[in-house]
């Protein structure tokens, strides 16, 4: 179905920005420690189950660790919002605000080699990936790919047969793979310059857009209450 509607550039511009973060922490996850991917489980429950199978217990506990934290984030972002639509107004600002101080916490358990630095930045993406499900009923995932380059092969798959291409999808996609992409540079870049020190910029990003947000709509809270 082809949508007509125009897209707001606060969800482009939010989208580029959620999967920059989220592009600059799984590529400190790969450098870091453990070597391990933060802001997805597809390659984390591959890894139980191999390190299991191997009887690498500790490797194993890991992995489970970061699927858990992970899973924690998106209960915990669920809790916070109540409905996956994405609508202005929610507590986005809390979620947001939540994920920054789990990536604060995470560069000083890392800058200290103690794996728990991986959990609280698995945690962080958990809280990110649940946060934004959905615009307009099309899904919305920040912290990976796979479905994004799957939609987004799809519609080429539809425009090269003749069929009607959803636009306003391959836009959206496009800009959030984008993102992904320019955070994975990026991080890699920063981490060779500067370490975990590089996970402060999308825990900064987050803090300053997540307490600015909550300021600014308490302030349009009020502003209505007065009117009324």
């Amino acid at each position: 179905m082809l949508r007509a509607q125009t897209t707001p550039i606060w969800v482009y511009l939010g989208g580029f920005t959620l999967t920059l973060t989220a592009g600059i922490i799984n590529t400190v996850g790969f450098l870091g420690l453990q070597h391990q991917a933060l802001s997805h489980v597809t390659g984390t429950v591959t890894v139980l189950g191999m390190e299991l199978g191997r009887a690498h217990y500790g490797v194993a506990f890991h992995a489970l660790a970061i699927l858990t934290a992970f899973f924690l984030g998106c209960v915990l972002s669920g809790a916070i919002i109540s409905q996956g639509r994405l609508r202005l107004g929610r507590r986005y600002g809390v979620t947001l605000s939540l994920e920054s101080l789990a990536l604060f916490t995470a560069v000083y358990f890392l800058k200290n080699n103690i794996s728990a630095g991986d959990y609280f930045a698995a945690l962080a993406c958990g809280l990110q990936n649940a946060m934004v499900s959905n615009y307009s009923g099309s899904t919305m995932r920040t912290t990976h790919m796979t479905g994004m380059v799957t939609d987004l092969g799809i519609a080429c798959g539809h425009f090269f047969r003749g069929a009607i291409v959803d636009w306003f999808n391959f836009r959206l996609y496009g800009v959030l793979f984008i993102g992904f992409f320019i955070g994975g540079v990026g991080g890699a870049i920063s981490y060779e310059h500067y370490g975990y020190n590089t996970l402060l910029f999308p825990a900064s990003l987050s803090g300053i857009t997540g307490v600015g947000y909550t300021i600014i709509k308490h302030f349009k809270r009020r502003g209505k209450l007065a009117a009324a």
